[in-house]
């Protein structure tokens, strides 16, 4: 282990192992716990003068057809399909932004959420103004309601959420 990283202590929030910097040295510039991963904590953590490693490029979805799911997500999301391959997919705002990728994968087993015999692997929160219209739409494209409110599977099985739009954000009508 690096010794800038110091050492590394474990936590649990319900269901989820989150990973805590218990401390690290004073010549990296941080004096305070960072939370490096988790759920979301009720103050947000203080990344001042963290270094960025890196930064997402693309969230990568496993998927038996990646055109046929790419095209469900472009058309749910209104963002283009930037970049495609039998194999590989992706859907973005421009060809320079970060955005979904949608990569090969034939043996696929569908979750089968919520029973956790085949267990998600992630689910989307999907931004809607309006719940019951976007529920219409979203079963148009080839979408499936499942057991919860506003909770669907895409055309491969993975679950995603309809979520009501918070007030702070724009109207997804007007969002760029």
């Amino acid at each position: 282990m690096r010794p800038e990283l110091a050492q590394w202590g474990q936590c649990y929030n319900s269901h989820r192992m989150i990973y805590r910097a218990s401390s690290l040295r004073k010549d990296v510039g941080l004096r305070r716990r960072v939370c490096i991963a988790g759920p979301a904590r009720s103050r947000a953590a203080d990344t001042r003068g963290v270094p960025r490693i890196g930064r997402l490029h693309h969230t990568i979805i496993d998927c038996p057809d990646p055109p046929a799911l790419a095209a469900f997500y472009s058309a749910l999301l209104g963002q283009p399909i930037t970049y495609a391959d039998d194999e590989f997919v992706v859907v973005a705002h421009d060809d320079t932004s970060s955005g979904l990728a949608f990569q090969l994968a034939p043996d696929l087993v569908a979750p089968t959420w919520p029973d956790p015999q085949v267990p998600q692997q992630f689910h989307l929160d999907v931004m809607v103004d309006d719940l019951a219209t976007a529920a219409e739409l979203v079963e148009l494209l080839g979408a499936r309601r499942l057991n919860g409110e506003w909770v669907f599977a895409d055309p491969a099985g993975h679950p995603f959420c309809l979520i009501p739009r918070p007030g702070w954000a724009a109207p997804v009508s007007e969002a760029q």
